[in-house]
């Protein structure tokens, strides 16, 4: 019987918090797997589901298998090389910070007979942006900027005409004015 592995190595996730979302898709089928890590809310779900998908992939490309058999027999999570940092405490001490990784190795099983379908998981594709269309600047439309300049071209207008006896600023009033002043009593 044949077994497709696919290994993620060097993951900066403590091994405890993998193995707890390793230990809900252990035994599933691939579909299911991949469903109950899209609705999870742990952070080592994308890396994990990066990891089926993965394997999925191998056991297609490499050994010819139908996805469709395929179950996910053991989910090794295993812990890899720690970090060891140093934070400085009261009265000239330290504390040890250690941050861990994970070896997470993922083992495909294949089913005798094929799991019937329960759902099916659509991905949505990204849209590719247009050219005018770049991260960050939004073009306005035509007849939104030529009613702005009109309105900013008007209020200049109205400046230049008003003589500067009237354009000193408003005094506010309030308890806001006493509070915040520039200089002490």
């Amino acid at each position: 019987m044949k077994q497709v592995t696919a290994q993620l190595k060097y993951l900066r996730i403590a091994p405890r918090k993998v193995r707890l979302l390793a230990d809900t898709i252990r035994g599933l089928s691939i579909e299911e797997a991949e469903a109950k890590l899209l609705v999870s809310a742990r952070r080592p779900k994308t890396a994990l589901l990066k990891l089926v998908r993965s394997a999925q992939a191998n056991a297609k490309n490499n050994h010819k298998l139908d996805p469709g058999m395929l179950y996910i027999k053991e989910v090794r999570v295993d812990q890899g090389p720690m970090l060891k940092r140093w934070m400085p405490r009261s009265r000239g001490s330290i504390a040890a910070i250690q941050k861990k990784m994970s070896h997470v190795t993922l083992i495909l099983g294949i089913a005798e007979k094929p799991q019937t379908k329960r759902f099916s998981i659509v991905i949505k594709k990204k849209e590719k942006k247009e050219e005018g269309e770049k991260k960050g600047t939004k073009q306005k439309p035509q007849q939104e900027i030529s009613a702005e300049k009109a309105h900013a071209q008007e209020k200049t207008k109205e400046r230049e005409q008003k003589p500067a006896a009237e354009t000193k600023p408003k005094e506010t009033k309030g308890a806001l004015k006493k509070m915040f002043r520039r200089k002490a009593i």
